[in-house]
């Protein structure tokens, strides 16, 4: 565990230097140009959508959130993640141990500071949601997909 908070804090000093640049040649199903996402998105959601940022620890407001709902990238909507799925880890990122399905998520390979991690983006647009760890709950699939409130917005179930 103390291995795990010097490694987020060590993104929260020194940002992601992972290799979201290296796969902008990638081709998704949305396909803008950095000058689209910049107008489109605020500075906060380029920086962590486009450029592979992480925002401070505790700073979301969906870590907060445990109404029935859906998670959504914020960039293009495409449904990532349920309110059944989110636990607290501790972390400080909204955490959830399974997406709403493997195909709406893709997983590359990254490095953060020299340290080998999965980086988790949206299978739509190509946008840097977090990264994905195997520590998770035991009792559900083992993993925490470790996510920046940021890159998702929440839609509330309608009742």
């Amino acid at each position: 565990m103390k291995q795990l908070l010097l490694l987020f804090l060590t993104v929260l000093i020194f940002g992601c230097n992972g290799n979201a640049q290296d796969e902008k040649n990638k081709e998704y199903p949305l396909s803008k140009t950095e000058a689209e996402w910049k107008a489109e998105l605020s500075p906060q959601e380029f920086q962590i959508l486009r450029k592979g940022g992480t925002e401070p620890p505790f700073s979301s407001p969906l870590n907060d959130i445990d109404e029935p709902g859906t998670f959504v990238c914020a960039a293009c909507e495409n449904p990532l993640y349920r309110t059944k799925n989110k636990f607290d880890s501790g972390t400080g990122w909204p955490s959830f141990d399974r997406p709403i399905n493997e195909e709406n998520v893709d997983y590359r390979p990254d490095r953060i500071n020299g340290v080998k991690a999965t980086e988790v983006a949206c299978a739509n647009c190509g946008g840097h949601l977090g990264h994905v760890f195997n520590d998770g709950p035991k009792e559900t699939t083992g993993r925490r997909h470790c996510i920046n409130g940021i890159a998702m917005k929440f839609i509330p179930d309608t009742k």
